[in-house]
């Protein structure tokens, strides 16, 4: 089960801090053999035992998939810490059940939820790095890195993490807070959107608040960042005052917008995002 409460962004799941130095992150090559920790991935679930710990062992508690291979990460309180992808139609092994890495309410501790998430994250990458995104040449790995370098040119690239904004916007006693569609009913949460070409966090999210609800803001200020692996985004939070403006909902991004009372506040966000925290720690203010 996760905490209520979070004293920081940096503190939430997701983000390393919470892994408590348990982890220590390497390139594939620093392979080694022996004993160690597997993290078994099937779609978006995290294999574990009946216990919720993870499966040690020196070979993985199922059989390897044709054409997938385990992949060193790093290493859990000391030892070897590997990957592997599990095709969905695959059947849990006995001894073993999925826990849903992006589920509302994650039975997972913390640094289990997070650990999955990176790896999660890696072999995002993996997948989507076979090929030169500059001639189409098969890729092969940079050695001490998580780069790929392609055998045809010689480009290389490295994994791509984008950043996001999200923005807690704010007048006297209300929340401006968006609903999009297909969230579960009633729910509401924070306007959020990617970086165009050439714009400061900042400046995105006076042009996200302005697209979505045609509001203007102002007085926009960092509060704090969620690594969000689903698949490889980062999410930068601001709070931001209302500057003026009516509502005005882009509906092809959102479904409703509207100014809600602190103190009676619809259903939000899970506590594991930063959406959460950012209205919390506004609520509390």
């Amino acid at each position: 089960m996760l905490p209520e409460h979070y004293p920081s962004s940096d503190h939430l799941p997701f983000n390393s801090s919470c892994l408590a130095g348990r982890f220590q992150p390497e390139s594939p090559d620093r392979a080694s053999g022996g004993a160690g920790v597997w993290l078994l991935l099937r779609g978006g679930e995290l294999l574990v035992e009946a216990t919720g710990a993870l499966p040690r062992g020196i070979a993985p508690p199922v059989p390897l998939p044709d054409g997938r291979t385990p992949l060193h990460i790093g290493r859990w309180d000391g030892s070897p810490c590997r990957v592997l992808a599990l095709p969905k139609e695959l059947g849990i092994p006995s001894g073993l059940h999925g826990e849903n890495l992006s589920a509302v309410e994650p039975q997972l501790p913390i640094e289990l939820l997070t650990l999955g998430g990176i790896a999660g994250q890696i072999l995002h990458w993996q997948r989507t790095s076979r090929h030169c995104p500059r001639c189409g040449g098969a890729t092969i790995a940079v050695s001490g890195s998580w780069g790929r370098a392609c055998g045809a040119c010689g480009y290389e690239h490295f994994p791509h993490i984008h950043p996001c904004v999200i923005v807690v916007i704010r007048r006297p006693g209300e929340l401006l807070l968006a609903r999009k569609a297909g969230w579960p009913v009633g729910r509401y949460g924070l306007v959020a959107g990617f970086l165009d070409f050439g714009e400061s966090l900042e400046e995105a999210v006076v042009r996200e608040v302005r697209e979505e609800t045609g509001v203007e803001v102002t007085d926009v200020r960092y509060v704090g960042s969620q690594c969000w692996p689903f698949p490889s985004q980062l999410m930068a939070g601001f709070t931001a005052a209302y500057a003026g403006g009516e509502i005005r909902v882009d509906t092809t991004e959102l479904e409703d917008a509207r100014w809600f009372s602190l103190d009676a506040l619809p259903n939000l966000p899970p506590k594991r995002s930063i959406a959460r925290f950012l209205i919390d720690q506004h609520s509390r203010d």
